[in-house]
């Protein structure tokens, strides 16, 4: 060996040495604990005794803030109440040729022909399947919620890049309002505004608020300085190059926003129709899944899709710069006949109302009400099919979800895997576990070994009978070596204040379901991913897939997942995973794509095979992009909690939506804000490891 290879070891085992003795004597801890845990079970079930009533307590300075200030907030709500009406009136008052006639108007004009049959087929199919009012009952509440919530978004984000010193101030409360469980929002409103679609307005327009603040900032941000030194040159004043400069600059990034905050809107009232909607699209599909009815749940959930990939793709059509050769559907739809249309538009509606005033000229009967054959045939299908479904769903729980929960000592009793475990089986584990822990550690170093040990242990006691101070510290510990002491601070403070509000077992749950849905999406994401990278025809059949998958609200994916396996933990994780699985199969592709051709190169001119060109060479370049995705998966899967608790959980999520049908603001506050603790926690874990450890390990 080389002075310079000896010295460059050396140097590296000296580094490595201080951040491995915690671990050491962490890992000292976790045996004490798991050793004693018989003789004090308070190390693993945390005391009822000890938790704190901090709930009582935010429902006390609740309650007398709620006496004085509703009466205000009452009459808010009477005067919202109002346009919001007017605006479902004037829309079921539109005849229906006059609508899809401007919207596919606005189609043509925002992507073009496409776009414009996508349009009136959508359309269509809402007029027939007899869905109509609802579907203008929804976007009349989208149409409120989203003005609000651009004005108010773009004044915030105007505030942000004016005011540098407000930012973090500012960025913290968008964390938060993106990652506290849509539920969580609307148990204070419940409070304040009562019953009623008034309170799914304002939810949705708080809900979508973020996404217009933070494209705006980052609009505002991007403007070159040349072009505002320009501005300044010419004899603008500041409101001048603000407004004529500044603003048109950053437009296209501020109309991604204004796209995001109506998808945000959309999916937002979808949820609050769980408190009271007036006959819209979300209180169609709560109430035919609450009946069973699942052929009118698949209707109803595919209109919300289709209206929901639709304003998708009108918003961002006029977000995007115009390309330099647009088509000729673009080119002769030119604004000027744009105005016409929507003008003939109007004048058909009025001239329709005038022929025929009391007629709705809506098809007899729609689809939904012709579907008693549907739902047969599907409870048919789940129950001849039901030994496939029941077995899938058995496999899972008892081989995967409940060696997470209750662990392999847990688990490997008669009655649930009909054996038991021997003391020779459990040595034998250990000492597998061991062996591959010392093959990790020869073979790389130290911290995918402990990573093993970590998941061997957990694996073999469950995250339920894992003890709680070492979690975490574990926790703590990590945070401080990739992020710094403030980061491990705020780790520990936020799991203490789980524990101490008797969450810790819902928290558990989260975890393990959260977990196992991220491993899954992973994998088979990232399969799919791969496959989409090295496959044009595979990367072409997934993109409207992952598009969909993405456009469609959170409560869409209840129901096939409802349907075949009916209610149960297996049930949310199959939902989780349906709304989690697109960023690692697009983080995944795009990593793998865009990997530098020189280096490739290089790599298959040393003669690698393809697995080892993707195993060792692209993979390992393309992480960082890839890490990212695992960040976005984490996050669609911890959002999804909530919506998961419907279908019957017992994890955060259940704890926010009981706590919403109980209209307890306090538990619904700590509960929905331990899910974006864990949420705000991970992200910044991600981000500090994509970045680079703060710490010389």
């Amino acid at each position: 060996m080389t002075a310079p290879a000896a010295s460059f070891r050396s140097s590296q085992r000296v580094a490595i040495e201080p951040a491995l003795l915690p671990w050491c004597a962490l890992i000292v801890l976790t045996a004490l604990c798991l050793a004693l845990k018989t003789d004090f079970p308070w190390l693993v079930t945390f005391p009822k005794e000890w938790t704190l009533p901090l709930a009582a307590g935010v429902n006390v300075v609740t309650d007398a803030v709620v006496t004085v200030v509703q009466p205000a907030f009452r009459a808010l709500s009477a005067a919202l109440e109002a346009p919001m009406r007017g605006a479902r009136l004037v829309l079921v008052w539109l005849p229906w040729p006059a609508v899809i006639l401007a919207v596919a108007a606005l189609a043509l004009k925002s992507s073009g022909i496409r776009l414009a049959v996508f349009a009136l087929l959508a359309l269509t199919y809402i007029l027939f399947a007899g869905y109509w009012p609802q579907s203008m009952s929804t976007l009349s509440l989208v149409l409120l919620a989203v003005p609000i919530s651009t004005a108010l978004g773009f004044a915030l984000g105007v505030l942000g890049h004016t005011r540098p010193g407000l930012r973090p101030m500012l960025l913290g409360a968008l964390d938060l309002m993106q990652t506290v469980p849509a539920f969580a929002y609307l148990i204070p409103l419940l409070l304040l505004f009562g019953f009623g679609p008034v309170v799914g307005l304002i939810a949705s327009a708080i809900y979508a608020t973020p996404p217009m603040v933070r494209n705006t900032m980052l609009g505002l941000d991007r403007v070159p300085s040349d072009i505002s030194e320009a501005g300044l040159m010419s004899g603008c004043t500041r409101r001048q190059q603000f407004w004529h400069v500044e603003v048109p600059t950053a437009l296209p990034q501020i109309l991604v926003g204004f796209n995001q905050t109506t998808m945000a809107a959309l999916s937002m009232v979808i949820v609050a129709a769980i408190i009271g909607g007036f006959e819209d699209i979300g209180w169609e599909v709560l109430s035919s899944m609450r009946k069973a009815e699942f052929g009118q749940s698949i209707l109803s959930g595919l209109v919300i899709a289709l209206l929901a990939i639709l304003i998708d793709r009108l918003t961002i059509g006029f977000a995007k710069a115009r390309p330099a050769g647009p088509t000729a559907a673009m080119t002769w739809m030119t604004g000027r006949r744009l105005a016409i249309v929507l003008v003939l538009a109007a004048v058909l509606a009025i001239a329709i109302r005038l022929l025929w005033p009391n007629e709705t000229l809506l098809p007899a009967s729609g689809l939904r009400m012709q579907v008693g054959g549907i739902n047969q045939w599907l409870l048919g299908l789940v129950r001849d099919y039901a030994w496939f479904f029941d077995g899938l769903r058995n496999g899972v729980l008892y081989c995967l979800l409940l060696p997470l929960r209750i662990g392999i000592s847990g688990a490997a009793v008669p009655a649930i895997w009909g054996v038991t475990l021997s003391p020779t089986a459990d040595a034998t584990y250990a000492v597998a576990v061991l062996l591959a822990c010392a093959l990790l550690l020869h073979r790389f170093n130290w911290r995918p070994a402990l990573a093993l040990l970590v998941a061997g242990a957990l694996l073999y006691t469950g995250f339920l009978g894992f003890p709680w101070p070492v979690f975490i510290l574990g926790i703590a510990l990590l945070a401080f070596q990739v992020a710094g002491l403030r980061l491990a601070l705020f780790a520990a403070a936020g799991f203490v204040l789980i524990l101490v509000n008797g969450l810790w077992g819902a928290l558990v749950q989260s975890l393990y379901l959260c977990t196992l849905a991220v491993l899954l999406c992973l994998v088979i994401g990232g399969a799919l991913g791969v496959w989409a990278a090295h496959s044009e025809p595979v990367s072409r059949t997934l993109k409207p897939i992952c598009d969909a998958l993405q456009t469609m609200p959170q409560f869409v994916f209840l129901i096939p997942a409802l349907m075949f396996f009916k209610v149960g933990e297996f049930t949310a994780l199959i939902a989780i995973m349906l709304y989690a699985i697109v960023p690692p199969i697009r983080y995944v592709e795009h990593g793998l794509r865009h990997v530098r051709s020189d280096v490739m190169e290089a790599v298959e001119q040393m003669g690698a095979t393809p697995a080892q060109t993707l195993l060792q060479a692209k993979l390992p370049l393309a992480l960082p992009v890839v890490m990212l995705g695992l960040n976005q998966t984490i996050m669609a899967a911890l959002s999804m909690l909530a919506i998961a608790a419907l279908v019957g959980t017992r994890d955060l999520g259940q704890q926010v939506y009981v706590a919403l049908g109980k209209a307890d603001a306090g538990m619904g506050l700590i509960a929905g804000l331990s899910i974006a603790f864990l949420a705000i926690l991970t992200d910044r874990l991600v981000q500090a490891a994509v970045a680079g450890p703060t710490m010389d390990l």
